[in-house]
């Protein structure tokens, strides 16, 4: 459940390098249990941010904080609150897959505590992202996906109190990620986890994440939920709808007006109806086109009622 405890505070971020702005100006909070998705394209600055929250790279300028902590002096015990699944994994090849899990998992007990046990059981840990069949196979044995939700597994491992995916699901199948889905619910949900995600599928952001950013030339362009964005960027609804075997399209700032009016007009020679809401991907790229084509400052003065 999300509170309102601040546990991901930025301000002002910049990242350069040499003549490069990379991050200019980015500011955002993120909220115990939440689940906060960045999105954007490739180069927009997802991953740097990611790795500066993480305290492996010093920024440029700005304030940040993580469980209260300029990442960039994090010790040892500040880490052990943190997990993170990058986008590549280091080969552990001659490693089994439990085997290495309880090596790692060794790492954490000096940092338990009464309110947050570390770290989590092996057993259980195996069962949560689908390894138990393969928790006695080497490492190297693994097929992508399975590699994959090992990663998510030693991300987690620790019982992180903040969680960082970036790009969390790549291999994923169908299954695979829909049980990563799953994950994603029960750390944030049961166990109070802030989780920050970046991912190039919209789908899973929407059906993931309590808000959405949307970072474009280094920049913060948007910042809502998917339900916000959707409706408050692209604003229209079209509805489609037959009559007498005639086809209609309308698009409107009001649906279920319009809806009713149509049915008060027309009763039942109004047929094969059909409401169809500015989804997740509509917005993201009619921001980014928007952005790209040279409308900076008016898309980021378009979303301050997002924000």
């Amino acid at each position: 459940m999300v509170s309102d405890d601040p546990v991901i505070e930025v301000h002002d971020l910049r990242m350069r390098y040499g003549s490069v702005e990379v991050l200019d100006g980015v500011s955002f909070h993120a909220s115990r249990g939440e689940v906060l998705t960045v999105l954007g394209p490739n180069g927009a600055g997802k991953s740097t941010t990611i790795e500066i929250l993480e305290g492996f790279r010093i920024r440029s300028a700005g304030d940040v904080r993580v469980l209260g902590t300029d990442p960039a002096r994090g010790d040892e015990a500040w880490r052990a609150r943190l997990g993170v699944v990058m986008q590549s994994w280091r080969d552990h090849g001659r490693w089994r897959v439990r085997q290495l899990l309880q090596h790692l998992a060794a790492y954490y007990v000096p940092y338990s505590t009464p309110g947050s046990p570390r770290p989590m059981d092996v057993d259980e840990l195996l069962a949560l992202v689908g390894l138990a069949e393969h928790a006695d196979k080497k490492v190297g044995s693994l097929s992508g996906g399975q590699r994959r939700r090992l990663d998510v597994a030693i991300g987690i491992v620790g019982r992180p109190e903040v969680l960082f995916l970036d790009e969390p699901t790549t291999g994923f199948d169908p299954q695979a990620r829909r049980d990563f889905h799953d994950v994603v619910h029960r750390l944030a949900d049961l166990e109070g986890t802030t989780i920050l995600l970046t991912t190039h599928d919209l789908a899973e952001a929407e059906k993931l994440a309590d808000r959405i950013l949307i970072l474009a030339g280094g920049r913060i362009v948007a910042d809502g939920s998917a339900a916000e964005l959707s409706r408050q960027v692209e604003g229209r609804t079209e509805v489609r709808w037959s009559r007498n075997g005639e086809f209609f399209v309308h698009a409107t700032d009001a649906a279920t007006a319009f809806v009713r009016e149509l049915f008060a007009q027309y009763g039942e020679e109004v047929a094969d109806l059909e409401v169809r809401r500015a989804t997740l991907e509509d917005s993201y790229m009619a921001l980014v086109q928007r952005f790209e084509s040279g409308e900076r400052d008016a898309t980021a003065q378009g979303l301050e009622v997002v924000r």
